[in-house]
């Protein structure tokens, strides 16, 4: 065994903290590629394989040779920590600068800048920042002996987690100097990636591409339509499961209600999501140290993560695409002989699917409108000022920015805080590929739906199949089946669960940019016309109450007397002090009596006096179609007034049907608020989840 062999194997023993640790199929010899130097390479292997163990043992075999640092491009920088921990065990000295870390930064650069950072690990996302590839990046760019690119498949527009950023890796690499150490990772490249990626890092790329098969996992799928047969599932199954898991879902809301149900029913579990925040850390290590039942995940729980016995995924809703799917279950049963799993398809997946669908990109008439206010700003307009201009959602405007600003040629730049036209213009071939790419998208929503319907033992293969692997090897599942009936019993708990379920929101603290110019406020809301914290009842159109209320309002013209008890059941729990002393609602010209009938049984019930004092004085279009907040209270600015009569000096309960901006029970408090009234507590049957 070579001296280099030796130092290889140590590190690998030191970095997975075992004394018998080997090295996988070409794992050695991947490392051997990048420290001689033989040409750019890709390592297209199944999750667990242990990609990052390479480039590490790489990194600190090349700087005890006396190379400069290591660049590595990772697209979840936050999830990486544990393999942090696995460098740091085998003295690689790994820093990162990222949004999450900024008071961090002046350190980190300054190591840098002393030799004593051996790889720096960043996202697509730092490319593109200035100050990133002016002081920080400049300055290394000459001694990089590695250059790292994680997660690979989302440089190809092909890939199921395509990140625009990523773009700006298919210039760097094309400026390159030939002999730079260059490595791309990915668990996830069928033939289309793959030859995207042949072009994007050629010429002269080496791929060593590893068989896809985990004969550990035994798949499954589950059809049960409702959210209370899941969660029913879900009760049953985690009280027999043996182990610790990840179940995943499609939305944060999900995630945290999924977590709320289990608490209910006894399990340890938490949420993780993109909101978790300071905590995700301390979850991380819950589960890793089985502190957990289970986290219950969104997609921000996912490429990164690494708990070797991890025994079961489980998925609430199906994912939009077998290679997401791939990614995620393969967090399962990386060390362990065998573990589940298992995939539940419900029938609110195909609206969430078709959501992310179709805001993967913005659509020529957003596009143009964008582009056409900038094109009136010659000094440019900031995100806010579009958000005042455009009946765009936020999430529209950015995810419009970030796109059409990498274009090459980009038919708009940044100047400080505002974004301007260039000379540029934008292309047909930006639209071609934005149809090709929701195309894909669909096709692969229904391969996934097909992967649904496939009997016990049929699931391995088509997913290897599906990523243009060879399936001869799959061996029939070593689990049994689990079962798919539930429990009638628990299915009502369930439901029972999800109607006892309310949302809190909270008030609106300041008027929106500009102003409402109609009533003449700006800037701060004075605490004295605060509403008070508010519940909404359910969330529209959702299991629970949801239901009843859509049907009540598009169907009825009257809401339910049920709606009308368990709203006053929800009062009464949630009890707020002082206790309101009377109840108004917000009007409708288009339904006028949809909501006051409603309000004045919840007041009957509550022994309440309902008073109607305020009015519409302007029809304006429904809240539902101003997409952003901007829109949305510039919308209610001059359409509420208070009836010429006197308003009671107690707490008030404000009743609308339906919450989703605020604006409109804001702007009610404060005429409220202003005329004398007490402490206002706005309630809703429902929330929009407009945005969600």
């Amino acid at each position: 065994m070579t001296y280099y062999q030796e130092q290889a194997r140590r590190l690998l023993r030191l970095g997975s903290g075992r004394a018998d640790a080997a090295f996988r199929e070409d794992q050695e010899e991947a490392i051997r590629h990048l420290v001689e130097n033989k040409g750019r390479l890709l390592v297209v292997q199944k999750t667990g394989w242990g990609k990052s163990f390479v480039y590490f043992i790489a990194t600190k075999l090349l700087r005890n040779a006396g190379g400069g640092p290591a660049l590595l491009i990772s697209p979840l920088l936050a999830l990486m920590r544990n393999q942090v921990a696995a460098a740091e065990r085998m003295g690689v000295r790994a820093a990162t600068i990222n949004s999450d870390n900024v008071a961090e930064w002046a350190d980190v650069e300054a190591r840098l800048a002393r030799g004593e950072i051996d790889i720096l690990l960043i996202s697509p996302e730092r490319l593109a920042n200035e100050r990133f590839s002016t002081q920080v990046l400049a300055g290394i760019a000459a001694q990089i002996s590695l250059m790292v690119i994680d997660e690979a498949h989302c440089i190809s527009d092909w890939g199921h987690d395509f990140r625009p950023h990523y773009r700006l890796l298919e210039r760097i690499v094309r400026t390159l100097p030939p002999n730079l150490r260059l490595l791309a990772t990915t668990a996830t490249a069928n033939d289309r990636v793959m030859a995207d990626l042949n072009s994007v890092l050629g010429p002269d790329l080496t791929v060593f591409r590893g068989d896809l098969n985990r004969a550990s996992l035994t798949l499954q799928t589950i059809r049960l339509p409702s959210q209370a047969e899941r969660l029913a599932w879900l009760a049953e199954q985690l009280s027999t499961l043996k182990g610790h898991g990840i179940i995943y879902t499609l939305t944060v809301r999900d995630a945290y209600q999924v977590t709320e149900w289990l608490k209910t029913q006894g399990f340890n579990v938490d949420a993780y999501t993109g909101e978790t925040g300071d905590r995700r850390e301390e979850l991380e290590q819950a589960l890793l140290s089985n502190r957990v039942k289970a986290l219950v995940a969104t997609m921000a729980l996912g490429m990164g993560y690494d708990k070797p016995d991890l025994a079961f995924v489980i998925h609430y809703q199906t994912p939009g695409s077998v290679v997401a799917y791939y990614q995620q279950v393969g967090r399962a049963g990386r060390a362990l002989d065998s573990a589940y799993g298992v995939l539940l398809s419900g029938q609110e997946e195909g609206s969430i699917t078709d959501w992310f669908i179709r805001s993967a990109f913005p659509s020529r008439q957003e596009a143009a409108a964008l582009l056409g206010e900038l094109e009136q700003e010659p000094d440019g307009l900031s995100v806010p000022e579009l958000l005042g201009r455009l009946n765009l959602s936020k999430g529209r405007v950015e995810k419009a920015i970030a796109l059409l600003s990498l274009e090459a040629p980009a038919p708009i730049a940044k100047q400080g805080t505002k974004w301007q036209l260039t000379a540029a213009r934008l292309g047909e071939a930006f639209w071609e590929r934005a149809e090709r790419l929701t195309m894909l998208r669909r096709s692969e929503h229904d391969q996934m739906q097909s992967y649904v319907n496939l009997q016990f033992g049929e699931h391995m293969s088509f997913l290897i199949r599906a990523l243009d692997g060879d399936s001869s090897a799959v061996q029939p599942p070593v689990l049994p089946e689990l079962s798919a009936a539930v429990d009638p019993d628990r299915v009502r708990d369930a439901i029972a669960f999800l109607r006892r379920t309310n949302l809190p929101f909270e008030p609106r603290k300041k008027w929106p940019d500009g102003g409402l110019p109609q009533y003449g406020v700006k800037g701060h809301i004075p605490q004295a016309h605060h509403a008070q914290p508010g519940r909404a009842l359910c969330i529209w159109g959702d299991a629970g109450w949801g239901g009843l209320v859509r049907q009540g309002k598009s169907h009825m013209g009257r809401f339910s007397d049920d709606l009308v008890s368990a709203c006053t059941e929800m009062i009464h729990k949630w009890n707020p002090q002082p206790a309101p002393a009377w109840v108004t609602c917000v009007p409708s010209l288009r339904h006028p009596e949809l909501v006051p009938d409603f309000a004045r049984r919840l007041a009957a019930l509550l022994a309440l006096p309902f008073l109607d004092v305020i009015e519409k004085t302007d029809d304006r279009p429904e809240q539902k179609t101003m997409a952003n907040s901007t829109q949305q209270a510039r919308n209610v600015d001059g359409s509420l007034a208070l009836k010429d009569q006197s308003i009671p000096e107690g707490p008030v309960l404000l009743v609308d049907d339906m919450v989703d901006s605020r604006w409109t029970l804001t702007v009610a408090t404060w005429l409220l608020r202003m005329k004398g009234s007490g402490e206002v507590w706005p309630i809703a049957l429902a929330q929009t989840g407009h945005d969600e």
